[in-house]
């Protein structure tokens, strides 16, 4: 298992299409993918191999005339290569209306630079065969454990990619794997039905199936408590966030809100704020590929730019955004190597990749001890943020109450955290001294263009609103 012979086989032809549209286009570049997504499941009923949605397989150019960007995607590059370079310039026109809003001609970043990237992976070391077996053995396993589990899930998620970047001076490539792998139980007691999930994920898949091998016991100890669980009473409450709250919190205070293309288009409230307080001071907070080894780590981001690792917050100070190509030559700001698209087939977009929350110095049993009645709040549902107006709604699965600084057995879920982010934030007094980044996500701008994120951080001590 390797960088893609497909790929590899287009190399030179790739570089011959970027001399010929040099002639006409000031800069130009090429982006190949090659991405092999597998999804093996079992269940009580059903088992199954299939393939997952991001797979997919092309081209897509990139063409800047001045100061205006033009991209075509398309299935191959081979044959007649001046044949298709003028086909691809006769796809272009630009209305005089469009024209005349055009920012002023700038020199973009090509430096020179040849250079090919991997990651250990040991995907080759099993079939797609041996992989369904775990499945369904570790699902029957579970099923057999417990006779309240209306139904169980054992599912793993395995993706090869495969990229090739070509421009005048850049020819780059990077071959990685990144699994998924999941357990969920349906479970009824209590006269409830819920459903409970846990999860394991690495850049190898042993790593992944020794972890999923683990998770049955914690996984029925959540469902059986979950049918316990009671409505919480609506209020402001001291809490304590696991990793996966945490990083829904950066994930969604700021993280599309410092997508600078959200800058370029005013629709973002946190471009008035750069260089003020927006958190409180112990808060340090990063993005990028390059700041850890997670779902979204790549080595050279969609528009040739190297992974990068972005400081957001430093000790409560916003400090800049996060950029692909266009948004940063259009503000005059170096790319920060988050460039990225859901397929050849669709726009570069400024995305986040690792999202997180810094490390403090606290430990988490202070942090819990220094509540007198609160709640610690564990995996994420869902969330969404208005970044015009900074206000932010994150889901908990569950929260446990904690009373008299110590965690209880009473357990509350869903539980919903609402409020305005600079008050969310700037209420933070603790942050514990272990952190985690939970890799098994992904993320639309808006409601489409989705690609693989992370996010996480360590235990945060805030003043929240929950209902």
């Amino acid at each position: 298992m390797g960088f893609s012979e497909f790929l590899a086989s287009r190399r030179e032809a790739a570089g011959a299409l970027v001399q010929e549209l040099r002639r006409d286009y000031g800069y130009v570049s090429i982006l190949g993918e090659d991405i092999k997504e597998t999804g093996i499941h079992a269940d009580r009923n059903t088992s199954g191999i299939r393939a997952g949605g991001n797979t997919g397989c092309g081209f897509v150019v990139k063409l800047s005339k001045g100061s205006v960007f033009f991209e075509y995607s398309l299935d191959d590059i081979s044959g007649d290569i001046p044949a298709l370079a003028e086909k691809i310039r006769s796809g272009f026109t630009l209305a005089a209306s469009v024209q005349a809003q055009t920012i002023a001609p700038v020199a973009l970043p090509d430096e020179p630079l040849v250079q090919s990237f991997s990651r250990p992976t040991d995907l080759a070391d099993y079939t797609d065969a041996q992989i369904l077996d775990f499945c369904k053995t570790n699902c029957a396993k579970l099923l057999e454990s417990n006779e309240k589990l209306l139904n169980a899930v054992v599912a793993v998620n395995t993706t090869e990619v495969s990229k090739l970047f070509v421009s005048e001076h850049r020819q780059l490539d990077q071959h990685y794997t990144w699994i998924n792998g999941s357990m969920v139980a349906v479970y009824g007691d209590n006269g409830k039905v819920v459903q409970a999930h846990e999860s394991a994920y690495s850049h190898l898949l042993s790593q992944v199936l020794e972890d999923l091998s683990k998770l049955a016991e914690p996984l029925l100890h959540t469902a059986q408590k979950l049918t316990t669980a009671q409505p919480i009473v609506p209020g402001v409450y001291d809490v304590i966030t696991d990793a996966s709250i945490t990083g829904l919190i950066a994930h969604e205070a700021f993280g599309h809100g410092v997508e600078l293309d959200q800058f370029v288009k005013d629709r973002a409230l946190a471009k008035e704020y750069v260089g003020k307080y927006v958190a409180s001071p112990i808060c340090n907070m990063r993005d990028g590929a390059g700041a850890a080894l997670s779902a979204a780590s790549y080595f050279f981001d969609d528009d040739g730019v190297l992974a990068g690792d972005t400081q957001i917050i430093k000790d409560g100070i916003l400090v800049t955004g996060i950029s692909d190509l266009a948004s940063a030559v259009q503000l005059g700001l170096a790319p920060t190597g988050n460039g990225r698209r859901e397929s050849t087939r669709r726009k570069a977009y400024s995305r986040m990749t690792n999202t997180f929350f810094e490390a403090g110095k606290d430990k988490l049993e202070d942090m819990i001890a220094s509540i007198d009645h609160g709640y610690m709040l564990f995996q994420t549902s869902n969330g969404m943020e208005d970044p015009k107006n900074w206000a932010i709604q994150c889901v908990a699965q569950y929260g446990i109450e904690i009373v008299d600084g110590k965690l209880t057995e009473n357990y509350v879920a869903p539980v919903v955290m609402s409020g305005y982010v600079p008050d969310l934030l700037q209420s933070i007094s603790m942050i514990s001294d272990s952190m985690r980044i939970i890799g098994a996500g992904s993320c639309g701008k808006g409601y489409k263009e989705w690609v693989r994120v992370s996010d996480g951080g360590p235990a945060l001590k805030a003043k929240v609103k929950l209902g």
